[in-house]
């Protein structure tokens, strides 16, 4: 498959009173044309800032400190988006990469009607369509996420919470982006809702071919959705590859101990544990791996959490890497270092 973007070395910060929080530390990995990728992690892991990165939208206090984010034009010209000013970086959003951003509720207008939010994100964007040829489009990707053109004449206070969440996912499609990104698009919604939403998401990229990045918490929602999974903790990337790989062979205890956490049809509740502790305060200089306080090889002497070997991924199958070092002296597997 041929990529579309490629992070790497991405490192955010925000300098704060107490010190330099590192929301994303030295993150790498590339997402091809035409494909579905998850970045689950708990709250507070950086999936958000991320996404932030990716846009070139971080706000102060936070900065990019270092790292490229390159996007593949349908040329094949490999473009650093961080490095482009503000008006050449617009023609890039929403035309190529779009986003879903978190809370519907809060993400739309309250005193714009719809039509005016599709009229407003267009022009930001571009002067080469008319208002009756936004409302037209507007129409057209409405009917994609199964919603009347009568709801451009609504409020968004109008509207029930799944149906401000296809609105939003609508306005992403307006200028035929190549990818779209979805930070928790099923956040605060019903069950029932979340799968419905996924599964318009599925049949746009089914219909469109659109390249789609989901951002959440919550790997079980997502799990049948997608095609790789990157899981970030503590601003890191600490296990990557097809999901199926991860979820038959998971080489990192994080991954472990999120997998361990979910219910299942299959057996008894009661069998389900949480990760324990909490996800690290990162204004600090880590002398040990961030998961170290939490993970149970470290907690049962069977690794000694060396920080430093915990800066590069190892590469465990052609498909899959990991952070963890330990697991190919577990595992009597030999895996290869591939660096940051």
């Amino acid at each position: 498959m041929n990529p579309l973007i490629e992070i790497k070395n991405l490192t955010i910060d925000f300098v704060l009173n107490n010190g330099i929080l590192r929301a994303c530390d030295n993150v790498s990995f590339t997402i091809n044309k035409g494909e579905i990728i998850g970045v689950i992690g708990e709250s507070g892991s950086g999936k958000s800032t991320l996404a932030s990165g990716i846009l070139n939208l971080v706000q102060a206090p936070g900065k990019i400190s270092s790292g490229e984010v390159y996007y593949y034009t349908e040329n094949n010209e490999k473009v650093n988006l961080l490095k482009l000013n503000k008006n050449d970086l617009n023609n890039y959003r929403w035309s190529e990469i779009s986003t879903v951003f978190q809370a519907a509720q809060n993400a739309l207008n309250p005193v714009l009607r719809i039509e005016e939010h599709f009229l407003e994100t267009v022009y930001a964007h571009t002067d080469k369509m008319s208002n009756e040829e936004i409302l037209k489009k507007a129409e057209k990707v409405l009917s994609y996420v199964r919603l009347d053109k009568s709801v451009l004449e609504y409020y968004p206070h109008q509207l029930s919470g799944g149906m401000k969440q296809r609105v939003l996912i609508a306005l992403s499609l307006i200028l035929d982006p190549k990818v779209i990104l979805l930070d928790e698009p099923t956040t605060a919604l019903d069950v029932i809702t979340q799968w419905y939403i996924l599964d318009l998401l599925k049949q746009i990229h089914n219909d469109l071919g659109i390249t789609l990045i989901f951002l959440t918490h919550d790997i079980s929602v997502i799990s049948g959705v997608i095609d790789r999974i990157a899981v970030m903790y503590a601003g890191e990337i600490v296990e990557y590859g097809k999901v199926e790989d991860v979820f038959n062979e998971t080489s990192h205890p994080y991954t472990k101990g999120l997998l361990d956490a979910i219910p299942t049809l299959h057996d008894d509740i009661t069998k389900r544990k949480a990760i324990p502790g909490s996800p690290p305060n990162l204004i600090q200089d880590f002398k040990e791996c961030k998961f170290s306080p939490r993970c149970y090889m470290y907690l049962n002497e069977e690794c000694d959490g060396d920080k430093k070997k915990t800066e590069a991924l190892y590469k465990v199958n052609g498909n899959q890497c990991t952070r963890c070092y330990k697991y190919g002296e577990l595992t009597s597997k030999e895996i290869v270092k591939e660096g940051a």
